[in-house]
């Protein structure tokens, strides 16, 4: 190939948007500043996400296959021995005993409607409260990280995690090129490679919002949460084995189970615990507090348990309710704010923008999603619009504010605004404190010994068909972890001693195809 094949060859493989425009920087949001936050005018990002939330039609992208199940939240009106007032100003954590409706809807990620569950894979925990202020959606998983830390990247990583386009079937190598050439997802493989990758049910599994969030109080303070769900059932994962020896009888399993108890009385319930944190980047630590790679150090942050959440209802019709169920990121009461994490403002677009397209622009006016309270806007139109959201005594003429001729007038402030001060350049950067790789050895160091084995047997059996390169990087990433860590997946490869022909990369330069005994592995190739 000459020299001019070559500058050929390069500016053919250059990336760009669809309008033909180079991209330069696929990695991170346009922020102020390396933190955050995010500005409206990311164009790329926008039009990269916008594209890939309608990808499927009509099924959702991720969280397709779902069970769910009406319920309540009961507040304790208390964090620690102080009034949760101090933090926040949101009714729904007001007044010991209060009760709000919910509806919570479980999923596997990446998987079609159809699928098996139990599949190695994050579920999704997502829970819509119908409090007096309007909704509010706690939208999470039941890992408490996430694989990466900006939301520019979340399609190319659903695209590595799906079906290949060419063949349709889901490839390890995949999987494991995208994590190994994106530390920050060690971590999280560390995670879902473990039994934790698989929970034993819905009822039996934490949840987590993932995302650190903000609560502001009266005087618009505010200080960064996370938020945690606790199952009072118990936590129960799954082995490997365990889990082909139940996807031979029961694909089901998960739904069924959670049916089933309901149905019998036998009402699951989850305690919802918080830490809470300063807001500020924090330098003192070691991680930045808005990287969702990451933990909270429990003893550096405890957990307060704030209330109690009982499902004790089984929907009536799975498609009107589960299905149709819609949450959003975005969606938050009054007293509960938005931090900058990058996940965080990339899902809040997303999220919703997702729901227009796959149930339509009036998804709000359906029952499950609908408020339990007055809806009165300006906004109509649209597919399947059945109603006007209009107030009593409206002036069914005005449908724009601000007027004089009796529409709609905006209300007032409960509390005092919430006002962060933002100053920096517009830059496109990572966060400065990465530290890729500390936490996973430490949650490597924290598994009991059966539930390393089974993370190392399970590394091993998948990582075995992927290009050299791809298990390279990895040993690398589990040696900086942790010693043991990277030894034994090391030793582990170099044992399995695959198949030569394995070593040619999936869809290379030359055009060769990816290897036979890894597109063919089925269930056991499949990190999902």
């Amino acid at each position: 190939m000459t020299q001019q094949d070559d500058a050929t060859h390069e500016q053919d493989m250059t990336l760009t948007n669809r309008q033909g425009h180079p991209i330069t920087n696929n990695q991170n949001l346009r922020t102020v500043g390396n933190r955050g936050p995010a500005t409206l005018e990311n164009y790329d990002f926008l039009e990269k996400m916008s594209h890939f939330d309608r990808e499927r039609v009509p099924e959702r992208v991720v969280h397709a296959r779902g069970a769910g199940a009406h319920g309540y939240f009961e507040t304790y009106g208390v964090l620690g021995n102080e009034p949760i007032s101090k933090y926040t100003r949101a009714k729904v954590f007001q007044d010991k005993g209060k009760k709000t409706p919910v509806f919570v809807r479980f999923s596997t990620v990446i998987h079609g409607g159809h699928s098996p569950e139990t599949l190695r894979d994050p579920r999704g925990f997502a829970v819509k409260f119908y409090t007096e202020d309007g909704n509010w959606d706690l939208v999470g998983n039941n890992l408490k990280i996430f694989f990466i830390r900006d939301a520019l990247k979340f399609p190319d990583m659903i695209h590595a995690f799906k079906p290949d386009p060419i063949t349709n079937i889901q490839n390890v190598e995949r999987f494991f090129d995208f994590c190994a050439s994106s530390p920050e997802t060690f971590h999280m493989v560390t995670f879902v490679y473990s039994p934790w990758g698989i929970p034993a049910n819905y009822r039996m599994m934490q949840g987590s919002g993932v995302n650190t969030y903000k609560w502001v109080n009266s005087e618009g303070k505010a200080v960064l949460v996370k938020y945690h769900w606790e199952p009072l059932q118990g936590i129960k994962n799954l082995t490997q084995k365990e889990a082909e020896e139940i996807q031979q009888k029961n694909f089901n399993h998960a739904t069924q189970d959670l049916y089933d108890a309901i149905e019998r009385g036998d009402f699951p319930e989850w305690e919802l615990h918080v830490q809470i944190m300063e807001d500020g980047s924090h330098p003192e630590l070691d991680f930045d507090p808005l990287d969702d790679t990451k933990l909270w150090p429990n003893d550096q942050f405890p957990w307060y348990p704030v209330g109690k959440m009982v499902l004790n209802k089984n929907p009536e019709d799975y498609f009107a309710e589960v299905e149709q169920a819609t949450f959003g990121t975005g969606v938050l009461v009054d007293g509960l704010d938005f931090s900058d994490d990058k996940m965080l403002q990339g899902r809040t677009f997303s999220y919703s923008d997702t729901q227009r397209h796959r149930v339509g622009a009036n998804y709000l006016q359906l029952p499950i999603n609908a408020p339990k309270k007055r809806v009165a806007t300006n906004q109509h139109g649209g597919q399947m619009m059945y109603k006007r959201d209009l107030a009593p005594g409206q002036n069914p003429h005005i449908n724009y504010e601000p007027s004089m001729l009796n529409g709609l007038k905006e209300a007032t402030q409960a509390g005092k605004e919430y006002t962060p001060y933002i100053e920096g350049n517009l830059v496109r950067e990572s966060i400065d404190r990465q530290s890729n790789t500390k936490q996973a050895g430490e949650t490597y160091r924290n598994f009991e010994q059966w539930e390393r084995e089974e993370l190392l047997t399970n590394l091993i059996r998948d990582l075995s068909v992927c290009h050299e390169d791809i298990q390279n990087a990895m040993i690398v990433l589990a040696q900086e972890a942790d010693e043991e860590y990277g030894r034994l997946l090391k030793e582990g490869l170099h044992n399995a001693k695959k198949d030569s022909s394995a070593s040619k990369p999936l869809g290379n330069i030359n055009g060769d195809q990816a290897p036979q005994d890894a597109m063919n592995k089925g269930h056991d190739a499949e990190p999902y």
